[in-house]
């Protein structure tokens, strides 16, 4: 990690040809949701993008070709990225817990061949489970035994959205108390909850506050869109687990900061939520190497 960092960027979908193939028809259907289109962007550029603004990226995959039918983007693509670009990208894998067996081997490889920090973007949502399903617990244990992070999306989902039955996707999967069982078997599993989570937004604050490896990102929505309770809770109760995430390309850094710096956070807790929590949670130090384990706050 370089000194000058001033941000990490928690959640970001890279937009390669290949990260595009695998996400399909639903390219088309988030563009028209989100007035936004996504156009492919070589890794390279992304890293220019972050770096230009002093930024790291928390780069995601996922895989959900059990529920789709479409092959995922291999996890070594994210993780050559990571190895061309240490200085701008973190890379997770992308795992289909249907999967099993070959799921827990993959995660297994991601941390020891491809040195992958964790997995995400989970969206059960989409894969069309439940975390706490006993089905899914070898997983979350193996990634709970070897340090790996885990990025659920929770709430209101982009995909699907603004079409006839959401494409098949059920909101009741995408309920963050479900995240609440794991965090409470898992203790020393470190769980970021993506996005607000709304219509869950006060369960998540509340699972926050009260399990300290539940971390909230806040991709997704433009910070003009915060509760005033999400905005005072991370200013008091909960101010050393919340992170700056953009879901870029969905929302962009600039556009993101400039809502951020409208909204009332304290100037204590504005850096904790650009930087510090994101360093404590990966277990980054400055000019390189590795700040040692998580210690909740």
């Amino acid at each position: 990690m370089q000194s000058d960092i001033v941000a990490i960027d928690i959640h970001t979908h890279p937009s390669t040809e290949i990260m595009l193939a695998a996400v399909g028809k639903r390219r088309e259907a988030m563009a028209k949701y989100f007035k936004r289109e996504r156009p492919a962007v070589s890794f390279e550029q992304m890293a220019q993008y972050y770096a230009e603004r002093k930024m790291m990226a928390v780069i995601l995959n996922n895989d959900d070709e059990t529920t789709t039918g479409l092959a995922p983007a291999p996890n070594d693509h994210l993780a050559d990225a990571q190895r061309d670009f240490p200085d701008q990208f973190i890379a997770f894998c992308g795992i289909d817990p249907h999967k099993g067996k070959k799921a827990v081997d993959e995660l297994r490889r991601c941390h020891d061949e491809l040195g992958m920090r964790g997995i995400g973007e989970l969206n059960p949502a989409r894969q069309k489970y439940h975390a706490n399903d006993p089905a899914f617990y070898p997983l979350w244990e193996e990634a709970q035994r070897l340090g790996m992070i885990v990025l659920f999306h929770t709430g209101m989902l982009g995909s699907g959205a603004g079409t006839p039955g959401g494409m098949g996707f059920k909101f009741k999967y995408a309920n963050p108390l479900d995240i609440d069982e794991v965090a409470a078997d898992f203790p020393e599993l470190q769980i970021i909850c993506a996005h607000p989570s709304w219509p869950w937004q006060s369960e998540v604050l509340a699972m926050a506050r009260h399990k300290t490896n539940i971390w909230i990102d806040l991709s997704g929505w433009a910070p003009k869109y915060f509760p005033a309770e999400l905005v005072q809770q991370a200013n008091s109760l909960i101010p050393d687990r919340i992170l700056f995430g953009t879901d870029w390309p969905v929302i962009d850094p600039d556009q993101w900061m400039e809502g951020f710096a409208a909204l009332p956070f304290k100037d204590e807790v504005r850096p904790r939520i650009l930087l510090h929590n994101a360093i404590r949670l990966l277990g980054l130090a400055p000019n390189g190497g590795a700040a040692g384990a998580v210690t909740p706050g």
